[in-house]
């Protein structure tokens, strides 16, 4: 138990997941992780002067199962003395994507009419995993690949690089009752494909210990993301315009990254911005037909006037 009090107070300090006095959404959905996570929190916060309160979304797909998660995430904010705030949306789309939207959406909802400062969400090493196979699948860039992070915005991942072991153990040594989730082990979500079929072959017929193969190959890929995100911003920083033969002499990867950046500040986003969006940009501002070029792609238009590239929004 002490040592993964400590592991996620060692994480929070590194890095910055939250300061003396913060007060933090937790999201709890009555599983193990966001248990473990709701009694790690509530031991370390009088150390740290946080305030807590629970956020919780039933979505009702699971019928009676879904009413007693929600009774039973009632039931830890009593007994942890935590305000709680619950959300049971109505004529929902069942994906992945619209769930999570749903979820997050609240939790900010939570955050902000609390004014509080961060969520923290209950994702471990193995969610880690798990995600990187899924955008290696789905055919993910440098971006993708170095998958979540301990800290995005206002969301914060204290239990990231604790494993799903760890987290039962812990439940355990604790005697701390959590909520099972039977589709979890139904193949119905190419999640549950990965956690039930892929990762188990993959340890057995190729690398017995591929979760943490993976999870250090993800903390890699995030420094190396990380790098080239800043250099590709400091170019891009304040700039009205980008030189197209300063652009060119990068390196190919400094050069996606930077259209990727220039583009985001344009736009303020990246949403449905695709690899093959900037290929065919770099391939207009490559083109010795003309020193002029426009491309329109995703609501967004480049041109390119002389030695000058300028992206805005249509």
């Amino acid at each position: 138990m002490k040592n993964l009090i400590k592991t996620i107070q060692n994480t929070a300090f590194r890095e910055g997941l939250w300061k003396k006095g913060s007060r933090v959404v937790l999201g709890v959905s009555g599983g193990p992780d966001s248990v473990c996570m709701l009694d790690a929190l509530a031991k370390i916060a009088p150390k740290h002067d946080l305030e807590l309160i629970i956020g919780h979304v039933n979505y009702g797909l699971r019928g009676k199962d879904s009413n007693e998660d929600e009774k039973f995430v009632k039931e830890l904010a009593k007994k942890y003395d935590l305000k709680i705030e619950v959300l049971n949306p109505k004529n929902i789309k069942a994906t992945e994507n619209s769930l999570r939207n749903i979820r997050y959406d609240f939790f900010e909802k939570v955050r902000i009419e609390n004014n509080f400062d961060s969520i923290a969400v209950a994702h471990n090493a193995d969610d880690q995993v798990e995600t990187f196979l899924m955008r290696v699948i789905r055919g993910a860039g440098l971006q993708g690949l170095s998958a979540m992070k301990y800290r995005s915005g206002f969301i914060i991942r204290p239990l990231l690089n604790i494993s799903r072991k760890e987290i039962l153990e812990y439940l355990k040594n604790r005697g701390l009752k959590y909520r099972t989730d039977k589709t979890n082990r139904e193949n119905l979500y190419s999640r549950n494909k990965i956690r039930n079929g892929l990762l188990p072959y993959l340890e057995k017929n190729f690398n017995p210990k591929i979760r943490q193969t993976i999870f250090d190959a993800t903390v890699s890929i995030a420094e190396d993301y990380s790098f080239l995100a800043e250099y590709a911003e400091e170019l891009t920083r304040d700039q009205e315009s980008l030189s197209v033969k300063r652009l060119l002499e990068l390196h190919p990867a400094l050069q996606r990254r930077t259209l990727l950046h220039y583009i985001r500040g344009q736009k303020n986003n990246l949403e449905d911005i695709e690899a093959a969006h900037i290929e065919e940009a770099l391939k207009a501002l490559r083109s010795t037909k003309g020193k002029n070029q426009v491309v329109v792609f995703k609501g967004l238009k480049l041109t390119r006037k002389g030695d000058k590239v300028i992206i805005s929004c249509l």
